[in-house]
């Protein structure tokens, strides 16, 4: 099920995650507060080492921040057992990976299926049409991943993390494994799902024209939110990130004095 329109689907609260301990004890994110809001794509960017795939691996339950609230739905993360937590990643939240992980071995319906299959669940056949349709994969639904183009597999993917109507669908680099015109393809897809399906997507990227579709980026640096730009344009993005970088390499140079 998706969130209405104007909801939070997720939010996070003074989100702190640091690994290892003393001296060597790294900050990955240091204090966050985020509200993500419902049918909105939205795109979280920052220099390498800013924190953006831990604040994501944090939201969607991959990771367990060491400080801090995480809410899906309005569902407070740290309630949760291990088993409530698997059920909400499969029933709440979708999918879609740099690398695909489809499952070789399976049909690529049978990987857009799997979710409900792992959940006991039949699919909603003219939700499931509508999606395969959208991605235009009717002619594909027989062929397995290796029989599939980059492009293909990543379709894939992303019928795979609709077709449970989650609250939520968490995209890390979607097009880091695909050419341009495959990337634009997904990348329309997206967007489409958010303004026909209202869908919300929270997308991790580095690329300033994969960002430029989406409705609102968030820029991280050293674990911090540090800026935001709604309705963005490539150049916007581009100008945001020069800034960023330039002054993670001046505080590099700083601290090496």
């Amino acid at each position: 099920m998706t969130t209405a329109p104007g909801a939070v689907a997720a939010r996070a609260v003074d989100l702190r995650k640091t690994y290892g301990s003393g001296d060597s004890a790294v900050h990955a994110l240091d204090g966050v507060t985020i509200d993500l809001a419902a049918g909105r794509f939205t795109a979280i960017m920052g220099p390498s080492g800013s924190g953006k795939s831990t604040l994501m691996h944090c939201l969607a339950a991959l990771d367990t921040p060491t400080s801090g609230v995480v809410e899906v739905g309005g569902t407070d993360l740290g309630r949760l057992g291990d088993r409530a937590l698997t059920t909400l990643r499969r029933e709440r939240i979708g999918f879609v990976f740099q690398a695909f992980n489809l499952i070789p071995t399976l049909t690529a319906k049978e990987n857009i299926l799997l979710p409900l299959s792992l959940a006991g669940t039949k699919p909603d056949q003219a939700w499931f049409d509508t999606v395969v349709d959208a991605v235009g994969l009717r002619d594909r639904l027989g062929h397995r991943p290796a029989e599939l183009s980059g492009g293909q597999q990543q379709r894939v993917a992303c019928a795979r993390a609709l077709v449970s109507r989650p609250a939520i669908v968490f995209a890390d680099e979607p097009t880091g494994n695909l050419d341009s015109a495959s990337g634009a393809e997904i990348l329309s897809f997206l967007r489409r799902s958010v303004d026909e399906f209202g869908q919300t997507i929270v997308m991790v990227t580095h690329d300033a024209l994969a960002a430029s579709y989406c409705d609102r980026v968030v820029f991280l640096a050293d674990g911090r939110i540090v800026d935001e730009v709604t309705s963005p344009s490539r150049e916007q993005v581009l100008e945001h990130m020069s800034t960023l970088q330039a002054a993670a390499i001046a505080g590099a140079s700083a601290g090496a004095e």
